[in-house]
């Protein structure tokens, strides 16, 4: 008896006969594969399950002095610890910070110092490349950065459908490079411009300074009223697709969109704990973020490349960071939010530890990328934490090499996204990893499975 819906690979129909025959060529193979030579392909393992919702990433560019932040060496001298030679003990016993961190001090408990990152590279383009994207940058392709595939596999892939887009840098590029890479200007970072210490913050393309919201509503209502072949065309489906499409562009500008962004919603008092300051505010602009279902943030924290006078420069954006992500990690603890967010901190590498003292450079340090650090907090990682140790001299990792594509490998694993699995086929052959893979001289020194 044969079914015409059910053909056999011969174009023939199905008999009892033929799927007997083929049912027990099936049980043969299974039981035999490794005779014959093949294996019937696997069911992909599933992906982790997720700890993480989103990131929020404090991007200290130009290279912050691990030495002058979480790794003080007051032992090691006055040629490599400067003025810094007083640090402070956190609310974790054993674990000290820089003297000017007080505030960090206080919330040690909820996040993890990493003492060991390495990479080797003292070149701000492909030191950033490495950080932020997970792969060596020897490889032909430009990989895109941690928060485009964060964009693509936990936002648009995901069914986000927040008002803004998944992926924000507050409030400028980073720069260094291209952070799409091959998946394209759709998954780069929105990034803000503006000033998040002025009313009202002008975010592009959102907020227009010198244009109040009645003037915006009195443009789009003297529009509407000289489009006279949209209203003649009222139920044509591409004019009303056009409409929705407008309607949600003026409720970024004179809706939801604008209220993310209005952080006077806060009061003073939220924003002085916070910092009067663009870092401080971006800080606080991140959490609201977070709040409504952004998956990556970046604070684009710059200043830190401190050639020349560096302490000078450390007191005065020392005490910033001290301020802003203290709060931000309290008030994510306080909103029950610090769980699914992780907040990772860390430039694209350290600072010569040996301090160069003649002119031009004052007391400056050089780029080190032999040994930095590393903060991660919430998400699923641990806090009151040191993962590895530098020399005496902050020089060399002695303990535990941590490599960019370990940490974020280990990211990815929290937010439920398999780091040794491909992105998809739609890009590539479908073999393209997702993280770097350790081989030849590229070294690994595993994911962070102690602090997960």
């Amino acid at each position: 008896m044969s079914n015409p819906y059910f053909q056999n690979p011969t174009g023939r129909p199905w008999t009892r006969r033929s799927a007997l025959k083929c049912g027990a060529l099936a049980t043969a193979a299974v039981l035999f594969e490794n005779r014959l030579g093949f294996a019937l392909p696997e069911t992909p393992p599933p992906a982790p399950q997720a700890k993480a919702k989103a990131i929020i990433q404090i991007w200290l560019a130009g290279g912050p002095s691990h030495l002058d932040t979480f790794d003080p060496k007051p032992e090691a001298g006055y040629d490599y610890c400067g003025p810094f030679n007083k640090p402070i003990e956190t609310n974790v016993k054993g674990i000290f910070i820089n003297e000017l961190l007080t505030e960090l001090a206080k919330q040690a408990d909820k996040y993890t110092i990493i003492h060991s990152m390495t990479h080797g590279n003292n070149s701000h383009e492909t030191a950033a490349y490495m950080v932020q994207t997970g792969h060596d940058s020897s490889d032909r392709l430009v990989y895109p950065s941690i928060g485009a595939v964060v964009s693509l596999l936990k936002g648009y892939d995901a069914g986000y459908r927040g008002l803004v887009p998944p992926y924000i840098v507050l409030t400028e590029p980073l720069g260094r490079f291209s952070e799409d890479g091959f998946l394209g200007p759709k998954y780069k970072a929105f990034a803000t411009g503006g000033n998040p210490t002025q009313q009202p913050f002008a975010v592009q393309g959102i907020v227009a300074q010198g244009i109040s919201s009645h003037h915006q509503e009195q443009r789009r209502d003297l529009m509407h009223n000289l489009d006279l072949l949209g209203n003649a065309m009222k139920d044509d489906s591409a004019v009303a697709e056009f409409k929705k499409c407008e309607a949600d562009a003026y409720d970024m500008i004179l809706g939801e969109g604008a209220k993310i962004f209005d952080l006077t919603q806060e009061g003073n008092a939220m924003r002085q704990w916070y910092g009067m300051n663009t870092f401080g505010q971006s800080c606080l602009a991140a959490r609201r973020l977070i709040e409504r279902g952004v998956r990556f943030v970046t604070i684009n924290f710059n200043g830190w490349d401190t050639h020349k006078q560096n302490f000078q420069a450390m007191r005065q954006k020392l005490p910033e960071l001290d301020k802003g992500m203290a709060a931000l990690l309290q008030d994510l603890t306080t909103r029950g939010l610090l769980d699914s967010t992780i907040v990772w901190c860390t430039g694209e590498f350290g600072r010569t530890p040996k301090i160069m003292w003649d002119e031009p450079w004052n007391g400056g340090r050089g780029h080190w990328g032999s040994a930095f650090s590393a903060v991660v907090a919430g998400g699923g990682f641990r806090g009151g934490q040191i993962v590895g140790a530098t020399d005496a001299r902050g020089e060399q990792v002695k303990e535990r090499p941590v490599y960019p594509w370990d940490l974020i490998g280990s990211m990815y694993e929290l937010l439920g996204i398999d780091p040794d699995g491909t992105f998809p086929p739609r890009y590539g052959d479908g073999t393209i990893r997702i993280t770097q893979v350790a081989t030849g001289d590229i070294k690994s020194g595993g994911r962070l499975k102690e602090i997960m």
